[in-house]
């Protein structure tokens, strides 16, 4: 294996890598240590074909420099790095802007690509981490259907687009308006290699990046120009902001696409990327690579790019893919960078590596590293206690499997201690995801259609219903993925990558034909939002205001202190059996039952002496002693 490069000083403080446009002209800045010489290749378009070189100039450490007069704004470029070996045409990685396919950079004032009122705009108010309501969205699979009323489908212009509608009920932007979510987690935005951006039926997720600091091309209307992607990705955030929504980006600098081929290994072979003991690439993202994200200008590559993102498109939040890919001194850097810029940014990520790393255990940022940090991490041990596996006939306790009842009460108690000795890996709620399903495997109804193929639909409904409750009357993030509100079904496939518009899109039709399960969904969003009692996040603030009761087999119950000592009871019924289970004494409204999330409740009962209350097989039940128009106030 070959030494590994080092970077000098003077490269880690330098700061205009890239691009730099000022009043006096345009500077473009590389290191690339192993080269002879460099050049940059100027293009007049992002698809042109001819080129005029124009050499750079060494000023030491590997850094080459170039400045050229203001008259090449706006004309694309690309790196011609001379090796021992060859040549190598390469596209900057600190790109911001770029031409078709990645193929070449652009040079660009991001100032021209702001949008009419930008700077201005109105931004939602702060939310904290663990009040927060994550929707989970992949751009294209928002509009594609037919029917989504929306015009400009697959395309960041589609979150513009105000007063659609399918059957009379609002789709677009006014869906997630109605839904009540505080965050739109986007699935990756930025420039990534699967796809021909020519080619308006390519479709994928886009966990394979190329150019970090580029939006995906295939999303605007006119991947030709290099500034309209931009332009409209702004106009998407804009528009949820607007909206009274934070967006939320899904960044991935485990790993790239490319591998010795990449931009960065042909600028610095070697110095990127973990190696295994031969030389070969290490493989912990299972796509052919990792970053070596412990190495100092890959640390400062990661938080250079993620304040780019925060400040230049004004995002609210990022989740991070494979986590246990990064060192654990990396993400302790990135969270007190960004919480210094944005004190209320929300950060998460999946603590968990996709095969084996040659970075040491120790080091990976895993499960209890979080503590402290305001990073919240995924919660699969929840999952899979509510669902069962991933994709497999593994059964949980919304499908009649009673056995990890306990389980899921330690993570409604957001992971952190319980009685009897069962503690999760947490110690604030706001270090938690609650979520029963994302954008991997099997969506959730899927997953309980292949569990129970022989229960009724109307049972496969209560599941499903009673899954999302779970996790909307847990503490911590609450995260769901898109079209759950309304079942979405992606036909059995567990693994929708690449499987198109057909497989993966969200479904108008479906809110019309499950109309009941959104309101349902939407009302109990309503009442975790603003009744009080779900903003609890230190485990001793849990601990004093949270206790479980002693309730019939298969059956979880607690009762929850909001700040002004109203009592919330939550009862989540997992076998299929209508049950008795007696309550603490009380009058209540009864919120939540097997039919609706009811927020206009006048009619009190009491609970006393012998007199149970009945919960129905796979259900919610939820009652309260708060005054319900307190709910209507926040929403008025």
């Amino acid at each position: 294996m070959k030494q590994i490069l080092k970077a000098p000083k003077s490269v880690l403080e330098t700061n205009d890598f890239g691009v730099t446009i000022s009043e006096t002209g345009v500077q473009i800045k590389v290191w690339a240590p192993c080269a002879i010489r460099a050049r940059v290749a100027i293009y007049n378009e992002g698809d042109d074909l001819f080129r005029n070189e124009i050499p750079m100039e060494s000023i030491g450490d590997g850094i080459f420099n170039l400045n050229l007069p203001l008259s090449y704004k706006n004309k694309y470029y690309t790196y011609i790095i001379t090796s021992a070996e060859t040549d190598y045409e390469v596209v900057d990685p600190y790109a911001v802007a770029a031409g078709p396919n990645s193929e070449k950079a652009m040079i660009i004032d991001l100032e021209d690509t702001n949008p009419t009122g930008w700077h201005s705009h109105d931004q939602p108010h702060a939310v904290k981490a663990h009040e927060a309501l994550v929707y989970e969205l992949h751009v294209r699979d928002f509009s594609s259907d037919p029917n989504s009323g929306m015009y400009n489908k697959g395309k960041y212009l589609a979150f513009t687009e105000k007063n659609t509608s399918f059957n009379g009920l609002k789709t677009g932007i006014d869906h997630l308006k109605e839904l009540g979510i505080t965050h739109v987690h986007l699935l990756p935005v930025y420039d990534f290699s699967s796809i021909d951006e020519l080619d308006a039926s390519a479709y994928n997720w886009g966990y394979d990046p190329e150019l970090f600091n580029v939006p995906e091309g295939s999303y605007s209307t006119n991947p030709l120009e290099g500034h309209v992607r931009i332009q409209e990705l702004k106009l998407c955030i804009m528009a949820l902001h607007e909206a009274g929504i934070r967006v939320v980006l899904d960044m991935v600098y485990n790993h790239t696409y490319a591998s010795s081929h990449s931009n960065f290994n042909r600028l610095a072979p070697g110095y990127f990327y973990r190696h295994t003991s031969d030389g070969s690439f290490s493989n912990g993202s299972g796509c052919g690579n990792e970053l070596a994200t412990e190495r100092s200008l890959v640390r400062k590559f990661i938080i250079d790019s993620l304040l780019f993102w925060l400040k230049e498109y004004k995002v609210d939040g990022f989740r991070f893919d494979l986590m246990a890919l990064y060192d654990v001194e990396t993400v302790q850097e990135i969270s007190r960078v960004l919480h210094e810029n944005k004190p209320d940014i929300l950060l998460y990520g999946e603590p968990w590596i996709g095969w084996e790393s040659v970075l040491p255990e120790t080091r990976r940022f895993v499960k209890t590293k979080q503590a402290g940090l305001k990073i919240a991490l995924f919660n699969d041990d929840f999952r899979n206690a509510i669902k069962g596996d991933n994709d497999g006939h593994e059964s949980g306790f919304v499908m009649g499997l009673t056995s990890t009842l306990q389980w899921v009460q330690l993570g409604i108690a957001a992971s952190t201690e319980l009685s009897g000795g069962r503690k999760g890996f947490a110690e604030k709620a706001e270090e938690v995801v609650n979520y029963v399903s994302a954008h991997d495997n099997l969506v959730l109804w899927d997953k309980i259609d292949k569990v129970c193929p022989s229960d009724t639909i109307e049972d496969k409904i209560r599941m499903h219903r009673l899954a999302l409750a779970i996790v909307l009357t847990s503490f911590g993030v609450a995260f769901i993925q898109s079209g759950t509100e309304f079942l979405r079904s992606k036909k059995g496939h567990e693994n929708s990558y690449n499987a198109g518009d057909e497989i993966n899109k969200i479904d108008w039709i479906s809110k019309s034909k499950h109309f009941n399960h959104f309101t349902y969904i939407k009302n109990l969003i309503t009442f975790r939002r603003f009744s009080g009692f779900f903003k609890w996040n230190a485990y001793q603030e849990i601990k004093n205001n949270v206790s479980f009761l002693d309730t019939p087999e298969g059956i979880i119950g607690y009762e929850i202190l909001n700040d002004n000592e109203d009592r919330c009871i939550v009862l989540h019924n997992g076998t299929r059996h209508r049950k008795p289970v007696q309550l603490p004494e009380g009058k209540f409204y009864l919120v939540a039952n097997e039919v609706k999330v009811d927020l206009n409740s006048s009619k009190m009962f009491s609970t006393f002496g012998e007199r149970p209350v009945h919960i129905e097989g796979f259900t919610t039940m939820i009652l309260t002693d708060l005054d319900l128009k307190s709910i209507d106030a926040f929403l008025n």
